[in-house]
């Protein structure tokens, strides 16, 4: 029986995986209605299972639906909540060098919990498909994503305070997380890419008041995060991957963890995957602020990158754990991917093949490292 402890794991992995081609051609043919939405799903089941097993024989103790059954890592899940309606503005999100599909979300009333929520069907059918001993890991996006604003001025819908809204956010939230573990779930992860803006924003910064404004937006994602958190059941893991960007193997920001370090460090989570496969992160230092606040939080490091298909050695991934161990003690660290394989649909610029090895580069390198692996 996996335990709390045990979770993260030392080798573990964020959730996205490539979609197969025969899903991509169904979701195609679904939008040009040529199958119904129950042949899609009847596609969808047979990938998910298969994925599963792809999972466990490549040694993971934690497996997802590899999310085959959204088009977004994150506004597939916003959209289904209520007061979230979706929309389709000119231009999609930049990032380093690739425009992104157009694709958001609106706030148009009061943000409350949807019973109904298509995730929640989603990861039953995940939980059913799990092998015995192995542990179904459901992802969702962070509520920090619905506040995020460039402006100080706020005005949502039904909205003039902010206060009010992420309380409403969080209660959405947590009844939301509940649901999951009323489904069986007992690993759960919040994805937010909130952090890893905002590391950018601060590190770009060109006056005090950009500072502080983004300084703010901190505080208020400390706030929804871990008011959410509140009361809830004692062997459910919450961990936060803080992602920076991953679009058909393009990233969006860059900046050291240090601007955002302090505040991470205030979340009342029980686990970080942090990315950490290029320079675009910073170094290992922020790690300290985050083992002094609680020593009990374990972070999971993202040193293998879901980008590319080359390989890392398993040498220099072993001394770059070691290195973080300076920061953080070695037992308190985990390894993994820095990100899904597809946050999106389309998918990052490698084979399922390539993607595959990647995943036992991970465990082979951590059952090296950590003999409790």
């Amino acid at each position: 029986m996996t335990t709390i402890k045990e979770i993260p794991f030392r080798f573990d992995q964020v959730g996205s995986f490539l979609r197969p081609d025969t899903l991509k051609k169904a979701r195609q043919n679904f939008s040009n209605q040529t199958i119904s939405a129950q042949e899609l799903k009847a596609i969808e089941d047979q990938a998910i299972i298969e994925l599963i097993d792809q999972q466990v024989e490549n040694g993971l103790k934690a497996v997802t639906d590899g999310e085959f059954r959204r088009s977004w890592w994150h506004l597939d899940f916003l959209w289904g909540l209520n007061g979230v309606e979706q929309t389709t503005p000119e231009h999609g999100y930049q990032f380093n060098q690739v425009e992104t599909r157009a694709a958001s979300y609106q706030i148009t009333d009061k943000v409350t919990f949807n019973p109904e929520h298509p995730f929640f069907e989603a990861f039953t059918f995940l939980n059913e498909h799990t092998p015995e001993g192995i542990l179904a890991k459901a992802t969702i996006p962070s509520p920090t994503l619905l506040f995020n604003r460039k402006s100080d001025t706020f005005t949502y819908a039904s909205y003039t305070d902010e206060n009010i809204f992420i309380d409403d956010l969080a209660k959405a939230y947590h009844q939301t997380i509940l649901k999951f573990y009323d489904l069986g779930c007992r690993y759960l992860q919040l994805d937010d890419t909130s952090w890893g803006m905002y590391t950018g924003f601060i590190e770009n910064a060109k006056t005090d008041d950009e500072i502080k404004h983004w300084q703010q937006q901190c505080v208020a994602g400390v706030a929804v995060v871990n008011q959410l958190l509140q009361d809830l059941p004692k062997d459910l893991t919450i961990t936060m991957h803080v992602c920076r960007g991953n679009y058909k193997s393009d990233w969006a920001i860059a900046g050291p963890y240090d601007h955002v370090a302090p505040y991470l460090a205030q979340l009342t989570i029980d686990g970080y995957f942090l990315e950490y496969d290029d320079n675009r992160s910073g170094g290992f230092e922020p790690l300290s602020q985050i083992y002094k606040n609680d020593p009990a939080k374990k972070v999971v490091l993202g040193l293998v990158t879901s980008k590319f298909p080359e390989l890392e050695s398993k040498e220099s991934l072993s001394k770059r754990i070691n290195e973080a161990s300076a920061y953080i003690p070695l037992e308190n660290l985990c390894l993994s991917p820095q990100c899904g394989f597809a946050s999106t649909e389309e998918g990052n610029h490698l084979t399922e093949d390539e993607q595959w090895a990647k995943v036992r580069l991970v465990v082979e390198t951590a059952k090296q490292v950590w003999q409790d692996a």
